[in-house]
Order: structure tokens, then C-alpha cells, then sequence
């Protein structure tokens, strides 16, 4: 059976959450942009289209959607009135436009208080909704424990690892893989 997803406007979407908000993108976003997303230990756990050193002008093509569509549920994670992390789901097309793909980071002075986890809490299952999911995945560089940590805490499951994967920053590392599924789109996710 194909659904339609509910929305696919998110312009106007302000998700609330305990010490943040999730919201789209602004171009007003670039100082905030800046300061956080220039952090080699961010990049470490990230795809290489998040640059690093990470300029104006990486920060300035992101923001006019050069980098990823922004037509997707791609939201800033604000703390204190500032955008200091990015939390987005990717769909796929085709046979397998009810899967998205999870990706998250947030700014390192913001890490180690469970921040991320309250964040994917809120964002997973309304995702899931907003585009009629049945499978939420994401994939965790095995040097990322704590990222691992983030998504078995809101119910992911590891269903193992590509092997051999990814070379990051000279190094070879597996990525495992998690996802969260549900069986029907009446089913809380």
C-alpha cells in the first residue's frame, strides 16, 4: 500500500524539546553555522560533504542548498536562540521511498549531556510520521560509541556492520548500521 507522506512543507515546522527546538535552516544561521560545524572532532563521525576546516563558503552553499536538499526535513537543532547542531532525514526514491536515512551532529560544547539523545527522541518518530516511514536507518563509524549509544537509546537496533567501509581521514573503519522499523504506518514508531 503507498501513502502519501503527510507533509512535505517543513518551512514552517518548530519541533520543542527539553533545552532545544528543532526548526529549518536560515540564512542568519552562518555565524552559529560557523562556530560549531568548524571542529575536526565533529567531522571524525561525518560524511566528507561536512568539510573541514569548515569555511563561509561551506557554510554559505549549505544554507542555499547546495550541499543537501533542503526541501527534506534537514532542521537546525537550536539551544539558547542558536543554531548549534543539524539533525535530517534523507528519503529514498522508488521501492524504497518509505526509508530514510538519519544523520546528526551537534556542537561539541553541547556534547555529554544527553542533548542528542532528548533530540533524536523528538525528531524520530515525528519524522517517521511526516514522511510515512517503516524503516528509519543510520549508519555510526565504529570509532563513534556514543553516537552508537544515541540511537539504541531511542529504540534502534544494530543490525551489523559494513565491513571495511569507510576511509576516514587516512584510517579504515567499519560502519555499523542501525534502524528503527514499524510494521504499519498506524503503529507508533
Amino acid at each position: 500500500m503507498s501513502v502519501a507522506p503527510l507533509t512535505r512543507d517543513f518551512q514552517d515546522v518548530r519541533l520543542h524539546g527539553d533545552g532545544f527546538a528543532l526548526r529549518p535552516w536560515r540564512r542568519d544561521d552562518l555565524a552559529s553555522l560557523l562556530v560549531h560545524a568548524n571542529d575536526a572532532k565533529i567531522v571524525r563521525g561525518l560524511s566528507d560533504r561536512f568539510p573541514h576546516p569548515y569555511t563561509r563558503e561551506d557554510g554559505e552553499r549549505f544554507l542555499a542548498g547546495e550541499v543537501v536538499n533542503l526541501d527534506d526535513p534537514v532542521f537546525a537543532i537550536e539551544i539558547d536562540g542558536r543554531a548549534c547542531g543539524g539533525i535530517a532525514a534523507h528519503p529514498e526514491r522508488g521501492e524504497r521511498r518509505h526509508t530514510a536515512l538519519l544523520g546528526y551532529w551537534l556542537g561539541q560544547t553541547h556534547w555529554g549531556r544527553g542533548m542528542m539523545t532528548r533530540v533524536v527522541a523528538r525528531y524520530a518518530p515525528w519524522v517517521m510520521q511526516a514522511l510515512a516511514l517503516y524503516r528509519l536507518q543510520a549508519t555510526v563509524l565504529d570509532n563513534n560509541p556514543a553516537s552508537a549509544r544515541v540511537l539504541q537509546n531511542n529504540g534502534f537496533e544494530e543490525e551489523g556492520a559494513q565491513r571495511c567501509a569507510v576511509v576516514k581521514f587516512g584510517e579504515l573503519h567499519d560502519l555499523r548500521v542501525f534502524a528503527k522499523v514499524r510494521r504499519s504506518l498506524d503503529d507508533a514508531p
